[in-house]
């Protein structure tokens, strides 16, 4: 028995000695936090992952490049990074490259140079090299400013100067809701460059519902299905609603009194669940790099699909219809997002990042996501990649702010576009 723990020990020593990754997993959660912070909408989220992720990347690369693939050559236009012309610590220069790009890319600049100093320091103590860190650090700025200026060329700073998007006052389109009816949240995403796919509308999911208040059409029992099961949900999905909400900006009003909670974004909740998969599988810097950069890809691609089909249909939310033509003081029990409802953010991208994950962690790779921890709601289990997003999908009809059609269409976007990742980006390299 004593030999049998022994072994156990020595095990769980070695898979923590190859475990070189939490320096860049504790980057991961600074930059989110950051982002709960500053309040960036679901979509640019995306894009502050998607950056930061691929500088740490496509520095570890150059240190395993016979195992791993570069971005270069598979992503048009994408920069060919040149390797380190001396020697230096891979860890350091991926960990300040994911750091400065993600400086760059948030507003809160002081705290983002308080957790680079403090992170960085860690990191320091392991390298007695003056000259070997200080040469770490010149080529992850290297990498940062090659990742920053592929960035700058995607056409997010042209959507910053277009017109304020117009609201329309038709009785079938989407129209901001209360309690704080804010204005539409990016409706010129469709117009910032993909990284995998041809365009924006490449897997454009089937037409919408048509429109009715017609007691016996499609449209209002889509609605009337909302209204029902609202109101008559269990403990246990209230529960599921509440944990995959995801509201960066959620605004309560008790009486006279408002006050808004910050949480992470929908794209964030995944990039935690590789963190958590990645230490629990003990994987090294450059596999939890890869996998986050897949899935921050995967995350993207899918925001820049559903946010084209969402400004295309228009279609008007369940709190909007219900209040309308079926019980004027119902409410969602979850704050109706600012953007038009079809198709479901959640479906989509929850279901991308379960079909990019799956190959690279397994298809019943069970965990504990205590992703929701920090804002009071205790961790759940689940036993695949795919149980959890199949839950945060039909969330959003517990919620209360989608209709099934939305839900069931981004599950179908999000496997199609998952899939097409997988085709297009090859990270690791076969044998």
């Amino acid at each position: 028995m004593k030999l049998i723990l022994l072994i156990n020990l020595l095990v769980t020593a070695a898979a923590s000695a190859q475990d070189n990754a939490e320096p860049l997993r504790r980057a991961e959660a600074a930059v989110t936090d950051i982002m709960v912070h500053d309040i960036f909408s679901p979509p640019v989220a995306s894009r502050i992952y998607l950056y930061t992720n691929i500088a740490a990347y496509e520095t570890l690369v150059k240190a395993k490049p016979q195992q791993y693939a570069s971005l270069y050559g598979q992503v048009k236009g994408f920069p060919d990074i040149a390797p380190p012309k001396k020697t230096i610590s891979f860890p350091v220069a991926a960990v300040y490259a994911f750091l400065s790009v993600g400086r760059k890319l948030v507003f809160s600049d002081s705290a983002m140079q308080d957790s680079i100093h403090a992170i960085l320091g860690s990191l320091r103590k392991t390298i007695p090299d003056v000259t070997l860190y200080n040469a770490s650090l010149d080529y992850g700025r290297q990498v940062a400013a090659s990742i920053i200026a592929w960035a700058e060329t995607d056409r997010y700073k042209e959507t910053r100067r277009l017109p304020r998007y117009r609201i329309s006052r038709q009785k079938d389109k989407w129209i901001p809701t209360p309690p704080v009816y804010m204005a539409a949240v990016e409706p010129y995403w469709n117009k910032i460059r993909p990284v995998t796919l041809d365009s924006a509308d490449q897997f454009r999911p089937p037409t919408a519902p048509p429109f009715s208040t017609d007691t016996a059409s499609l449209f209002y029992r889509a609605a009337a299905d909302v209204y029902h099961t609202v109101n008559t949900l269990s403990a246990e999905q209230k529960d599921i609603a509440n944990f995959w909400d995801c509201n960066p900006f959620a605004v309560t009003t008790e009486g006279h009194l408002s006050f808004a909670t910050k949480k992470i974004s929908p794209g964030g909740h995944w990039i935690a669940i590789v963190t958590t998969v990645s230490r629990q599988r003990h994987s090294d810097m450059i596999e939890t790099a890869a996998a986050y950069t897949l899935t921050s890809i995967g995350i993207f691609d899918a925001f820049i699909s559903c946010w084209d089909e969402k400004y295309r249909s228009n279609v008007v939310r369940p709190e909007t219809y219900i209040n309308s033509y079926i019980d004027e003081g119902w409410h969602p029990i979850l704050q109706t997002p600012p953007f038009p409802e079809y198709t479901s953010g959640h479906s989509i991208v929850s279901t991308v990042s379960a079909t990019v994950l799956t190959p690279i962690f397994g298809a019943e790779c069970a965990f504990n996501d205590d992703t929701e921890l920090p804002w009071g709601l205790p961790e759940k289990h689940f036993v695949s990649f795919r149980q959890a997003a199949e839950e945060a999908a039909i969330s959003r009809l517990y919620g209360g702010i989608h209709y099934r059609a939305a839900i069931v269409a981004g599950q179908v976007s999000g496997r199609q576009i998952g899939e097409w990742v997988l085709q297009k980006i090859k990270l690791r390299r076969s044998n």
